[in-house]
């Protein structure tokens, strides 16, 4: 008997005649339990394990998806207190960067982003844009760089030669940060150790993901989601993560 690929996942595809786009989502890793472990497992995305350093995915700084983002980003900056980002005397020298091929990145200091709380800081290892948002009871969608607040789900846009945009929004994988990602000794989808959340993530991220495709085709997902929860166990594919283990 043929076997399945180790790393299948199963998608589901619904057409938004209102915006002449297909939408596309990986439910495999929507309806899994994956959960951030920022701090608590995670290995950090360096050629070697270092949990000690509490960096998680932010080593590389973060890269801005246009300058609309950029101006985003650095206008909460300048809200940012001392007692919420241990760098902020470096900040007055600016945030952010644009390197020789183009890309408009997040600047580094000792090694990793600018907005990235050591753990020697007096709040702890953490975005000083998180904490912001949560001393304010705020969103930090507004204040974090796109790339940031929809990490480990990834969006991406395919326009058709009729005019007509393929949205797929699913797990981000090592490839997708392109050739340095192979590099990573570790990546949180690719871990059991990040499967071990309460939720799914189509609930746990619900906020984000409202933000990346809006809230009614959010609630059209939701509800076939739900819909194949009620299926008998054992007809869903697993993520690989879980699947593999097994």
């Amino acid at each position: 008997m043929t076997s399945i690929p180790p790393d299948t996942h199963e998608w589901v595809s619904f057409d938004d005649t209102k915006r002449q786009r297909t939408w596309m989502f990986d439910v495999t890793f929507l309806e899994s339990n994956w959960t951030c472990i920022f701090g608590n497992g995670c290995q950090g995305v360096l050629t070697e394990a270092s949990p000690e350093l509490v960096q998680g995915c932010c080593s590389y700084g973060a890269h801005f998806s246009d300058v609309k983002d950029q101006r985003r980003v650095e206008r909460a900056a300048k809200r940012l207190t001392e007692d919420q980002w241990q760098f902020k005397a470096k900040g007055k020298d600016g945030t952010t960067r644009v390197k020789k091929n183009g890309e408009i990145v997040t600047r580094l200091v000792k090694d990793a982003c600018i907005f990235l709380n050591r753990p020697d800081f007096h709040r702890g290892a953490g975005c000083a844009l998180h904490v912001m948002a949560m001393d304010n009871d705020e969103s930090y969608i507004p204040l974090k760089p796109e790339v940031c607040w929809q990490l480990p789900l990834r969006r991406d846009d395919d326009v058709q030669d009729d005019g007509r945009v393929i949205t797929r929004i699913a797990q981000w994988n090592r490839r997708d940060w392109g050739a340095g990602g192979d590099e990573f000794h570790w990546w949180c989808t690719e871990d059991a150790r990040a499967f071990v959340g309460k939720k799914r993530v189509v609930d746990s991220m619900s906020e984000e993901l409202v933000a990346m495709v809006g809230q009614s085709v959010y609630d059209q997902l939701l509800a076939f989601m739900d819909q194949r929860a009620l299926q008998p166990k054992g007809t869903l594919l697993p993520h690989p993560v879980r699947r593999n283990k097994a």
